[in-house]
């Protein structure tokens, strides 16, 4: 009997080790609310789509997003500010739109007129020091770096002919915050700030004339070429760093497991978003030179004339410690890669 008892009580108290185990395990679990502001029907709203079933299917289930599509929480430009202070968790949309915080986030979120490919651009931020120099800009706001995706350059859309630089004389777009305003304005163009949920309404209205939104493909499913007929392919102007960044106190609160799931996800995530654009754009420039689109290709003089612009207007913008930091870093690199003098 006394056998019997030991055994029990043994068994017990393995069953409540168990127990107490699996407890433990569930309780390790982290429950994100993220924002982009694409929309789920785009390209990049599909990858967004992706990466979330990634994470949660890498973690068995223990991550949990609940992903808000189209800025349906608060505006994109709000979106940093919202994580920031617990209304969402993390910020699917780019650095770019929060240089009234510091311009800074301008040499994070897109430094124009800098780095030819998304490759070139993601090895600055992996092998080139650049993560850890943007890592410290986004701690002082509370906010952690997770990982970029990077689509490549952008292509604008049009009601008019935007052939080369003299095209852009008194040319009305929607443009986003920050230094493409100057540089554009140096061009001759009228860039007028707003969302990005605002472009197709004021394109369809004429309240602009044109707009720069994202890449080709993006703007098929933003349906932009469906009112205007003109764009530039491919593009120059514009390759921003779409970024994740999430709270810093939900960050650092997470388990070292699914901190790694999800920054490692984000290298994944960043290069199916270039092969994929590589391919979706060309398939986007077919398919709308079939509808009567007009695609314009510039020069290599035209191309030399934006650079010159987007190169001036960056000591514009390096006005903080910070931002100096970050230019001296990408022009480091720059030189590295053979991109500069």
């Amino acid at each position: 009997m006394r056998v019997s008892n030991k055994i029990l009580l043994l068994a017990g108290a393995a069953v409540f080790a168990g127990g107490f185990t699996m407890s433990a395990a569930v309780a390790e679990t982290t429950s994100l609310r993220i924002q982009t502001h694409y929309a789920p029907e785009t390209v990049s709203g599909k990858l967004a789509a992706q990466y979330v079933d990634d994470v949660q299917t890498m973690s068995n289930g223990e991550i949990k997003i609940e992903m808000f599509y189209s800025s349906s929480v608060v505006k994109s430009v709000e979106t940093f500010d919202a994580a920031a202070t617990g209304i969402l968790d993390c910020d699917m949309t780019g650095g770019a739109y929060q240089t009234g915080k510091n311009p800074a986030f301008q040499f994070v979120g897109d430094i124009m007129g800098g780095y030819d490919t998304p490759y070139q651009q993601l090895s600055w931020l992996y092998y080139g020091g650049g993560l850890e120099a943007a890592q410290q800009l986004y701690n002082k706001f509370d906010m952690e770096l997770v990982g970029w995706w990077i689509y490549g350059q952008e292509s604008l859309a049009s009601s008019k002919p935007i052939r080369n630089a003299d095209d852009f004389k008194d040319w009305k777009f929607r443009s986003p915050p920050g230094m493409e305003t100057k540089i554009f304005e140096k061009l001759g163009a009228k860039p007028i700030v707003m969302d990005f949920t605002e472009i197709f309404t004021a394109l369809e209205t004429g309240i602009i004339d044109g707009a720069d939104a994202s890449g080709l493909a993006n703007n098929v499913g933003l349906g932009l070429y469906d009112l205007v007929k003109h764009a530039n392919f491919p593009g120059f102007h514009s390759m921003p760093s779409d970024h994740l960044a999430c709270n810093k106190a939900k960050w650092d609160g997470m388990p070292e497991a699914h901190r790694r799931i999800m920054s490692t996800a984000m290298m994944a995530l960043a290069l199916r978003t270039a092969l994929t654009f590589e391919k979706k754009n060309a398939e986007a420039a077919a398919q709308l030179r079939a509808k009567g689109v007009n695609l314009y290709a510039w020069s290599p003089e035209d191309l030399q004339k934006f650079r010159d612009a987007a190169q001036a207007s960056w000591p514009e913008f390096a006005t903080t410690p910070e931002a100096e930091a970050l230019v001296a870093s990408h022009m480091g690199y720059l030189r590295q890669l053979g991109l500069a003098k």
